[in-house]
């Protein structure tokens, strides 16, 4: 079962929750151990939402292009995921 568009929104609503805190957190000089928990946190809330987003769109949009039997399309997608991957290794 996929995340809704709904449930994305909502899961960064509370992220941005998250990052206001973690910006009070530094603005009241707490223990950077206490911010840096909270930084993570924060990275794996993304991870998550990043995963919903990546399998909401082999769901829909790569699947699509392999459903067209358009050589051209299907090579546009998975490029895409490509150029995506390579980016994060840098």
């Amino acid at each position: 079962m996929h995340e809704t568009d709904a449930d994305t929104v909502k899961r960064l609503s509370r992220i941005a929750g998250q990052v206001q805190g973690i910006a009070r957190m530094i603005e009241n000089e707490r223990y950077c151990i206490e911010v840096l928990t909270q930084l993570q946190a924060v990275k794996a809330a993304l991870a998550k939402v990043e995963s919903a987003v990546l399998k909401r769109h082999a769901a829909t949009c790569v699947s699509q292009a392999i459903a067209s039997g358009d050589e051209a399309e299907q090579q546009a997608k998975f490029g895409e995921l490509i150029d995506l991957m390579e980016r994060t290794r840098r």
